[in-house]
């Protein structure tokens, strides 16, 4: 489900961007402050991503995002991951400083059902990992194409508190999102993940035992920048505009894994290093 995050992220960040159309009109009802009153948007989106992380083989799956602004705290709720910014936003072009919480729920390789390779759904199931962590960062409203483009970066840091992998990640973001219209906006994002040796050796290790059980050869698995991320997303609004109403997403993402994570039987031989995922949804803007 982390694919599908990530694939959420942006299309749900453009989904609730203030926007004004490029020349500056204010939206309908010609009251500007209405661009940063309470906002929240919830949505569904359908994804084609990995079997799990590595796999070269896809399935469809089912995700849900919402997120929204009340009194300038904002939070996010997206797939399996969480989080809230514990510092206000102020209203127009301003900085935006950032702090808060992350929780993530790792389901990677929790269900041999649906994986399709024989040789991963003979290595031992892993259970539900919950990470725990916290993120800081800064956006900049106003940048480039109108006072209502938001350039944003950030990084958090997230462990293993169930004893699964039981071990930290680090991932530096960064995000561009900017209104083409009062009804269209379109996402930039990309990111990197530095995880710890526990991580690489859950999911991407194999013992002597397992090796014999799945045929891939032994492998031990070590920590260090796992990989990075590269993705768009578009949205359009089918009634109101992006301040309110019903709007269509949609993204797609190229994720590249590195290192150990990238040179693993369960990458190289049974995968693939090269992982691609999109998405398409509808969300309503209250």
């Amino acid at each position: 489900m982390r694919p599908l995050t990530l694939l959420l992220a942006a299309p749900a960040a453009a989904l609730a961007t203030p926007a004004f159309a490029q020349d500056g009109n204010s939206p309908a009802g010609g009251d500007p402050s209405d661009l940063y009153r309470d906002t929240v948007t919830v949505g569904i989106a359908g994804a084609y991503l990995p079997d799990y992380e590595g796999s070269n083989d896809s399935h469809f799956a089912v995700g849900p995002a919402a997120i929204g602004s009340i009194k300038g705290f904002s939070f996010a709720v997206l797939g399996n991951r969480a989080s809230i910014d514990l510092i206000p936003n102020k209203p127009g072009p301003n900085f935006d400083l950032q702090l808060g919480p992350i929780a993530v729920v790792n389901f990677n390789r929790t269900n041999h059902k649906s994986i399709d390779d024989d040789r991963v759904a003979a290595l031992p199931e892993r259970d539900t990992a919950v990470e725990l962590g916290g993120y800081v960062g800064i956006g900049k409203t106003g940048v480039i194409t109108s006072p209502y483009d938001k350039l944003s970066v950030s990084v958090s840091y997230r462990h293993d508190v169930s004893g699964v992998h039981d071990s930290g990640i680090w991932q530096p973001s960064v995000s561009y999102i900017t209104p083409l219209s009062t009804k269209a906006a379109v996402a930039l994002f990309g990111s990197m993940q530095h995880v710890g040796r526990g991580y690489n050796q859950t999911y991407f290790g194999i013992t002597p035992d397992d090796a014999i059980a799945s045929g891939l050869p032994a492998y031990s698995a070590h920590g260090g920048w796992h990989d990075y991320t590269l993705g768009a997303a578009v949205t359009y609004s089918l009634t109101g505009d992006l301040l309110h109403g019903v709007k269509v997403f949609a993204g797609g993402t190229y994720k590249r894994l590195l290192n150990s994570a990238s040179y693993s039987p369960v990458t190289r031989v049974a995968g693939s290093p090269s992982q691609w995922f999109g998405a398409v949804g509808l969300a309503y803007t209250f």
